[in-house]
């Protein structure tokens, strides 16, 4: 399972954030073909095989679901740092999302709003125990609750990401409360 773990992070290296040092190009959905991403991977681990990368995707941190294949093409589903958002569909979300966040930015939250910051899209998940997850990351867990039917029906386009996550552009304060 390490070498698969290693071999996630540099996916995610490759699809997220350096795909044109790679020599990968993407379309407007992220999306790559897989060969093109295997033989990228190549040049620094000579071994990888199309088995691997499907691999990652399957028993890779599955709950979290980091890359998507459709056909013969893979993306990374969420965190790309490219100039370039990646496109998404907007979909009515559930009624209720939350937000895990440290406690220390909790308060500029709830006063300006959820905001992507250095991602292209703000997280959400319907998974409690995952959003204090991910929350933990930045310090004591908190979770904001995220009136997503209210703010929908308002024109805040929501994304869904994968059966884990959702996403949006931003979502008002005033959609947000502390749980």
């Amino acid at each position: 399972m390490d070498r698969l773990v290693g071999l996630s992070k540099l996916m995610s290296l490759v699809l997220r954030h350096k795909p044109t040092e790679f020599g990968v190009v993407l379309d407007g959905e992220g999306y790559t073909p897989i060969s093109d991403l295997v033989d990228a991977i190549r040049t620094q681990r000579a071994d990888v095989s199309l088995e691997d990368i499907r691999g990652v995707v399957e028993r890779v941190d599955p709950r979290k679901q980091r890359f998507s294949i459709a056909g013969d093409d893979i993306r990374a589903n969420y965190g790309h740092s490219l100039a370039e958002k990646i496109r998404r569909h907007p979909t009515r979300p559930p009624d209720l999302l939350l937000h895990g966040r440290g406690e220390s930015t909790v308060g500029a939250i709830l006063e300006s709003g959820l905001k992507p910051m250095s991602r292209q899209y703000v997280h959400l998940t319907v998974d409690r125990s995952l959003a204090l997850k991910v929350g933990s990351r930045h310090g004591t867990p908190r979770l904001i609750n995220v009136d997503a039917e209210r703010a929908y029906a308002a024109g805040i386009p929501f994304y869904k990401a994968n059966r884990s996550f959702w996403l949006a552009d931003a979502v008002p304060a005033e959609y947000l409360t502390l749980l």
